[in-house]
């Protein structure tokens, strides 16, 4: 299936696409099921609601979020560091082009962090499922060599998703003998991302990056907002993705 379709499937069923689909349907049942009809405006509108406050969007993400990598003292040994692209920031006046999205910049931040700390050689991977010129690799190499002074040993460079992220970036690291790995990705993604990269073949060692967090609770954690919203929606798309990808790899 391709980036476009899978996409678009994506936000008729995750949140705010499903519970508006879900108000709508008990809107235009009011008339002949009354009951039926408010129990599921209801339903859509509190779960809208509930999914758009601090304090349930980041309780849910924390449930995929795994530990920390352990600090070098306590760290398990790996070959090589795996950073996984996450979108392009397409046309950045302030950069004169392309150049990596928000969330890619935490990935490949940390990774150079990592770089520093264990000098294993790095593969960044991401292809271009919008079909631009750019791959999110080749933006990945460049931030790192650039603006952080890392070099990157490997490009992977025609992937769509994290399951030929997987695949791809296994087909070129075994050519090096290389099987364990560091994998840097968001929290959020790290069990669908090891699940695709421990079914490739590698032997994974999570370094997950952008945990939710949180200052303090306050008033503020209870009211809606749409980036709570978004955190929810990040939620279910890994629960689906990570149920998607267990079948598939089964």
């Amino acid at each position: 299936m391709s980036w476009l379709a899978t996409n678009a499937i994506a936000l008729l069923l995750l949140p705010p696409g499903s519970l508006i689909a879900l108000g709508v349907a008990g809107l235009l049942l009011l008339r002949r099921r009354p009951r039926l009809g408010r129990l599921l405006a209801a339903a859509a509108f509190t779960a809208l609601y509930l999914l758009s406050t601090e304090i349930v969007s980041h309780a849910l993400i924390r449930v995929l979020e795994p530990a920390p990598l352990p600090d070098a003292g306590a760290r398990p040994a790996a070959d090589a560091i795996v950073v996984l692209g996450a979108s392009i920031y397409f046309g950045a006046p302030e950069y004169g082009g392309n150049t990596v999205s928000r969330h890619t910049l935490e990935r490949v931040r940390y990774a150079a962090r990592l770089y520093r700390e264990t000098r294993k050689p790095i593969l960044v991977t991401g292809g271009t499922p919008r079909g631009n010129p750019d791959s999110e690799a080749s933006r990945m190499k460049a931030v790192l060599a650039e603006e952080f002074g890392v070099p990157v040993a490997w490009t992977e460079e025609r992937s769509e998703n994290t399951l030929q992220n997987a695949r791809l970036s296994f087909e070129l690291l075994r050519r090096h003998n290389i099987r364990s790995i560091y994998l840097v990705t968001h929290a959020r993604h790290m069990p669908r991302a090891r699940l695709a990269f421990e079914r490739a073949g590698f032997a994974v060692v999570p370094a997950p990056t952008g945990y939710a967090t949180t200052y303090r609770t306050t008033v503020l954690s209870f009211l809606p907002a749409a980036g709570a919203l978004a955190v929810s929606r990040d939620f279910f798309h890994e629960v689906i993705g990570y149920a998607w990808y267990w079948v598939r790899l089964s």
